[in-house]
């Protein structure tokens, strides 16, 4: 009998759900055997320069999934079951006032922290909760209903909960264990045939079509499981000649002749699925919805705080100019002339202004060339960079963005719920969602930060080393 590290049972996990919802939704396959065609393309196309930010291995085998929770309590559990995979909360996202929508939920994502593992396997979960307890969406009487419903439900069973705990504290199973946790966690997230509460179901609607599609149904599901694609506009373009309905536009940065910096994203729309609803006057019959929908990334590179406030205001600016009416409405074409006039062009740039993060590898050569000039171990590392001695290396964005996330959502939605702005929000953060899952919610650029100091430290070690030597 084997023993199956964290690791393993996660890329098994990652493809066990995709085998699922492949089955569930069968354009999601046709979205990943597109994104593979694009991949080989743009890697004939690019050669080496198409792996800067992940072999093509990776980026072939990477997903990101989606699901939606309802209580602290679903919240609390789900932690468990990733842990059992070696994926960790990391982000807070609050996308109750990222969109005009209703969106009323706060998120986080689980996913592997350190370097090695994602490179073993990244595959990371989106996992919001409903903010059940914000006035601004239910009113006391539907707070105490939604209440009433989740303690009443149970999404994630005993045995799965202790099998998950005992993985996360030996760092794997053996293989019968192994194979029992892997049916469970993927049985948890699959679509439900159970009767949806008609009635229930269209109240919760009225509010936020989200807040239904996790209030209103027995089981939570995945929502969305997403191929990461090297060209997304390529993506988006071949999908659309197949006849598949997009989303209106891609969500995040613009493409430029810049270099890619966190995350683009874009779907195709919500497709009717057959489910089973249980009518006011008691009859059990068909019936549809659309909630489920096929999203597809394209990652960039990590900014540093100094990139993200930067980003930020590229992105206020973008909207001032759409509002003046600029670039006959077309917002990438108003964000293109945006990034052009604000971001740096090349890596380089980037990293000299502390822009985005990276990690540093010395070139040799450069320091050779330097003569007697040569820099040491103390030199700033932007004239490293300058001088060519420090090479930057990109670090993947590996998280989400709260406006892009509820953008999706938005374009999935058939209407905009009802959200009373002149009551005050319930506050969360990343402190009170760590207290929510029950373990640290990690800042990303903690994380990033640390990947780059670490290779900036041992740059800085082998140029003390090249000064004793000489």
């Amino acid at each position: 009998m084997t023993f199956q590290q964290l690791w393993q049972l996660r890329a098994r996990f990652a493809r066990s759900l995709s085998t699922m919802y492949g089955a569930e939704v069968p354009a999601y396959t046709t979205l990943v055997d597109v994104s593979a065609a694009v991949n080989e393309d743009f890697l004939a196309r690019h050669g080496a320069d198409a792996q800067r930010l992940g072999s093509i291995d990776r980026v072939t085998a990477e997903r990101h999934g989606a699901i939606r929770v309802g209580s602290p309590r679903e919240m609390a559990h789900v932690a468990r079951v990733f842990a059992a995979f070696g994926m960790h909360p990391v982000g807070f996202y609050d996308l109750r006032d990222a969109s005009s929508s209703s969106v009323p939920v706060v998120s986080t994502a689980f996913r592997p922290v350190e370097p090695e593992e994602l490179a073993r396997n990244p595959f990371r979960v989106f996992t919001s909760m409903l903010a059940a307890d914000d006035p601004r969406f239910f009113d006391p009487v539907l707070q105490q209903r939604l209440q009433e419903f989740f303690d009443h439900r149970t999404l994630f069973p005993e045995e799965l909960l202790d099998l998950a705990d005992r993985a996360a504290e030996h760092g794997g199973l053996a293989d019968d264990d192994a194979e029992r946790l892997l049916d469970l966690a993927t049985g948890a997230f699959e679509l439900s045939g159970d009767p949806v509460d008609h009635a229930w179901y269209r109240e919760l609607e009225a509010v936020s079509a989200v807040a239904a599609d996790i209030g209103g149904v027995p089981t939570t599901h995945i929502n969305h499981l997403t191929p990461r694609v090297l060209d997304i506009d390529d993506l988006y373009a071949r999908m659309q000649a197949l006849g598949i309905t997009m989303i209106d536009e891609i969500q995040g940065p613009p493409r430029w002749d810049g270099p890619d910096v966190l995350l683009r994203q874009t779907s195709f729309r919500a497709l009717a699925e057959d489910r089973v609803f249980r009518f006011e006057d008691g009859t059990v019959g068909p019936g549809e919805l659309r909630v489920r929908f096929g999203e597809v990334e394209q990652r960039g590179i990590a900014l540093t705080r100094a990139g993200r406030d930067l980003y930020d205001r590229m992105i206020d600016e973008t909207d001032r100019r759409l509002a003046a009416g600029e670039g006959g409405g077309v917002r990438v074409d108003v964000a293109r002339s945006v990034w052009e006039e604000h971001l740096p062009r090349t890596e380089q740039e980037l990293a000299v202004q502390g822009l985005a993060y990276f990690t540093y590898v010395l070139d040799p050569d450069a320091l050779a060339r330097a003569g007697e000039d040569r820099p040491g171990p103390e030199t700033e590392l932007a004239v490293l960079v300058e001088s060519g001695v420090a090479v930057p290396e990109p670090i993947v964005y590996e998280d989400f963005l709260p406006r892009s996330a509820a953008g999706i959502f938005r374009s999935n939605l058939s209407d905009e719920g009802s959200r009373d702005d002149a009551r005050t929000g319930t506050d969360y953060d990343l402190t009170v969602l760590s207290d929510i899952v029950g373990r640290p919610v990690a800042d990303p650029h903690d994380l990033y930060r640390r990947q780059q100091d670490a290779s900036v430290a041992r740059l800085r070690e082998q140029l003390a080393a090249a000064v004793v030597a000489r």
